[in-house]
């Protein structure tokens, strides 16, 4: 249907933002989906890939390359 597509082309989006930013894609969706159900409204460009820092809990070496998306 077309919403799925318009849903599925904005989490490529930001997958592939993620990845031009030097991300963990899977990390960086996992943080922000936990996130976004109590991140502040004014504060929504926080959770953008490229001013998103990852949290100290999150594998962020070569192990965690696996799980990328």
């Amino acid at each position: 249907s077309l919403r799925a597509g318009k849903r599925a082309a904005a989490i490529m989006s930001l997958i592939q933002s993620a990845k031009l930013n030097g991300l963990n894609p899977y990390a960086y969706l996992r943080d922000v989906l936990e996130r976004l159900p109590t991140h502040p409204d004014n504060r929504i460009d926080d959770l953008l890939p490229h001013n998103w820092t990852a949290p100290v809990t999150f594998e962020t070496g070569p192990a965690s390359q696996k799980n990328s998306i």
